[in-house]
């Protein structure tokens, strides 16, 4: 078994977001398929609560026996508020 892992940023929930996440729960709650403009809004998955995901520019790092990723303070959008590590299997 192998393991990646992904950095992501996340933009805090704005009026959109909000608006969008009122039919996503009311499509939930009635049983009834959502809106297309809603699925591509969200990405294909359900709301993430952390925001809207935004892709960051992430550079693989090795060095001393080690390896990683590295992003540039200043390459991060003004509006990410959140960094998310996660590792996948």
């Amino acid at each position: 078994m192998s393991m990646s892992t992904y950095v992501t940023g996340f933009v805090p929930p704005d009026e959109a977001w909000q608006k969008m996440k009122v039919v996503w729960d009311a499509c939930q709650a009635a049983h009834v398929p959502v809106p297309d403009a809603v699925e591509k809004f969200f990405e294909g998955g359900a709301p993430d609560p952390a925001g809207q995901e935004v892709e960051l520019p992430v550079q693989e790092w090795s060095g001393d026996g080690s390896d990683g990723y590295q992003i540039s303070v200043a390459d991060i959008p003004a509006n990410v508020k959140i960094i998310r590590f996660y590792n996948s299997y």
